[in-house]
């Protein structure tokens, strides 16, 4: 249905195609997937069936673009993303209840993009450099420095645009996560050096 959409708009158009940007902003709704390695369930003191695995979260960005050098389109912006998993009580054995868990990411980054296609439609390649926090909290009892400490991470990905009216898209988003390790604390060891990857759907607008 995308690629007829597609097809669709530019067949219709009676003038070249418009070039990309200037500028996009996107929304979109993502599915994390939450690992729960072993190294990542002794930073928390939690067990690993506490974890809560899949989860729901946002993912923003704002795309400004600067200049375009053969087939290739250059953008400079801003990344956002926010997830959100919980995990209610379960039972583990019959005399050990598991604990109600959430578990938070949040990451914001500046971007650089390569974008390849027209105004009508692109696809992109991204990535940036920039801090996470990552909190994996029983409810009730208070964050552990690790779900405090700021996390240098790199993401990258890409993703694609698809113009259905002039100043509105619908947007696809695949993106990993690079998380660095974290610091060790209270006989803990730190969480592990980690790739998380979130997938997103949503809108562009121009």
């Amino acid at each position: 249905m995308l690629v007829w959409l597609s097809l669709a708009s530019r067949a219709a158009a009676q003038e070249p195609p418009p070039k990309i940007g200037p500028f996009v902003l996107d929304v979109q709704g993502t599915v994390p997937r939450f690992p729960d390695d072993d190294q990542l369930v002794q930073s928390r003191d939690l067990l690993a069936r506490e974890m809560p695995g899949a989860g729901l979260g946002l993912h923003a960005s704002a795309n400004l673009y600067v200049f375009t050098w053969k087939a290739v389109t250059f953008g400079i912006g801003a990344d956002a993303a926010f997830a959100r998993a919980h995990q209610s009580a379960q039972p583990i054995s019959a005399t050990v209840t598991g604990r109600p868990v959430t578990e938070r990411f949040a990451h914001v980054a500046p971007e650089l993009s390569f974008n390849f296609g027209t105004g009508d439609g692109w696809s992109y390649l991204s990535g940036g450099i920039g801090r996470s926090t990552w909190s994996i909290v029983p409810d009730g009892r208070d964050p552990l420095n690790a779900d405090r400490e700021r996390l240098e991470t790199i993401n990258y990905g890409g993703g694609a645009r698809w113009f259905v009216k002039p100043h509105v898209a619908f947007s696809v988003d695949a993106r990993f996560y690079a998380i660095y390790p974290g610091t060790p604390d209270g006989g803990r060891p730190g969480g592990p050096r980690t790739t998380l990857l979130i997938v997103g759907a949503g809108i562009s607008v121009k």
